[in-house]
């Protein structure tokens, strides 16, 4: 018996190994070479610096390698996911805890092929899967802007992740699975203003970061790409873009679209939660150029939506109570028949927001509150207060079914579990 036990281990750990090797082999296919000795770097030019800066804005790199309260790019903060933290880098150019000692071609690799400077595989919470696309001239420019900041000496702190997602083996392993780096192709069909808008959205903007949604092992799920997902981060979901019920902008005149991109708001929405944090800190500062022809793609997305089921009504007791709460607490922003009131508050009659299968934003704006970025375009948005202390959860799901159920809008109730769940994960 401990003879076959050793020859059982004897093979299970030579498998361990044959897998590993081919691991390593898998993911030494998609090495970026660097040269052995790269020329010294001639100051990079006030325009290729201002470019980077353009792009930085683009990618919204401020609002990960930022820490709330810290220096601008000197990491540190938490960008949690299912799998524990993981902390962002310092990307000033301090040599000993930023970029400093970091080559333009060490940096396009880590853009391009998800390596870190010492060739060490980087966790995709950097959403280097959408930055391969990256283009190196654009790559070098955002090497540049960030090489002319001022050096932060600041560490940031180790990743703090479970067993086995901790380790380069596991890494390696989803790397080989879900990950090769490529290269954005035009499409000859389309106009220069629908691939510049595709470049944007795929590339540096990383939409669907949050617009698609990830299988077990948290890799994007090619088969429904801007299919909508759930950002586990921050617990909001982010609407499919290619679904009429939900986010899509085929039927948006162009300047709708540019407009809630650049203010926040539009005659068609508003954005609030982790979309209003992106335009605040990125997407208003795009030339229109560049928002018009992100809007141009985003409008092309072919439609994926599907019949949906039959809807029962909410109980008519539950509709009653809900409507008692909404005249009490609503009505008087969002209006009698949810009409709401234009350029002020949201109508929610016929809003697609409110009828969304997945209710984690419309709990989530009723805890928390709702908020439009404050823009050029729009300085001084309206809010909604929090509802948190005021509301218990049975009341919440009731007004949230109600809304959901009238003035013509149809969908599932919201059940109490709906809003304990909500409120746990963002421990009220």
């Amino acid at each position: 018996m401990g003879r076959a036990w050793l020859v059982w281990g004897a093979g299970a750990t030579l498998l361990i190994l044959l897998a590993a090797t081919a691991l390593v082999a898998l993911n030494r296919l998609d090495e970026l070479p660097l040269p052995e000795r790269e020329a010294a770097a001639a100051p990079a030019s006030p325009g290729l610096i201002a470019q980077g800066e353009y792009l930085v804005r683009v990618g919204n790199c401020m609002s990960c390698h930022t820490q709330p309260g810290g220096p601008a790019f000197a990491g540190g903060r938490a960008i949690a996911t299912p799998f524990g933290s993981v902390y962002a880098p310092n990307l000033t150019p301090d040599d000993a805890t930023g970029l400093g000692r970091w080559s333009a071609a060490e940096f396009w690799r880590a853009m391009h092929n998800g390596r870190s400077r010492d060739g060490r595989l980087l966790y995709p919470a950097f959403p280097y899967p959408s930055y391969t696309y990256i283009t190196r001239a654009d790559s070098d420019a955002i090497y540049a802007f960030l090489r002319s900041l001022s050096p932060v000496p600041l560490q940031s702190p180790p990743h703090v992740l479970r067993f086995p997602f901790n380790t380069q083996w596991a890494l390696a392993g989803w790397r080989a699975l879900f990950f090769r780096p490529g290269t954005f192709v035009q499409q000859s069909t389309q106009s220069a203003e629908w691939n510049r808008g595709a470049y944007l959205v795929q590339g540096l903007g990383h939409c669907a970061a949050c617009h698609t949604p990830r299988n077990a092992l948290g890799a994007l799920r090619t088969d429904a790409q801007f299919h909508g997902g759930l950002i586990p981060a921050q617990n909001w979901y982010a609407p499919a873009l290619n679904s009429g019920r939900e986010a899509a902008v085929t039927a948006w005149p162009v300047e709708d679209v540019v407009a809630l991109l650049k203010t926040g708001v539009s005659l068609q929405a508003g954005v609030s939660g982790p979309m209003a944090e992106v335009v605040f800190r990125s997407l208003q500062y795009l030339s229109d150029a560049d928002l018009r022809a992100m809007a141009v793609y985003l409008r092309s997305l072919p439609p994926q939506d599907k019949p949906e089921p039959p809807v029962a009504k909410p109980a008519a007791d539950l509709m009653e109570r809900g409507q008692d709460i909404y005249r009490q607490q609503c009505a008087e922003c969002h209006g009698e028949q949810g009409e709401g009131r234009r350029g002020a508050f949201p109508a929610l009659a016929g809003n697609r927001a409110v009828t969304l299968a997945d209710t984690t934003n419309l709990v989530r704006v009723l805890l928390q509150g709702g908020y439009q970025p404050a823009t050029a375009g729009n300085p001084r948005p309206h809010g909604m207060p929090p509802f948190a202390q005021s509301l218990r959860d049975e009341e919440m799901a009731a007004v949230l079914s109600y809304i959901r159920n009238a003035w013509g809008n149809v969908a599932p109730r919201v059940d109490t579990i709906d809003v304990y769940r909500a409120r746990e994960r963002r421990g009220s």
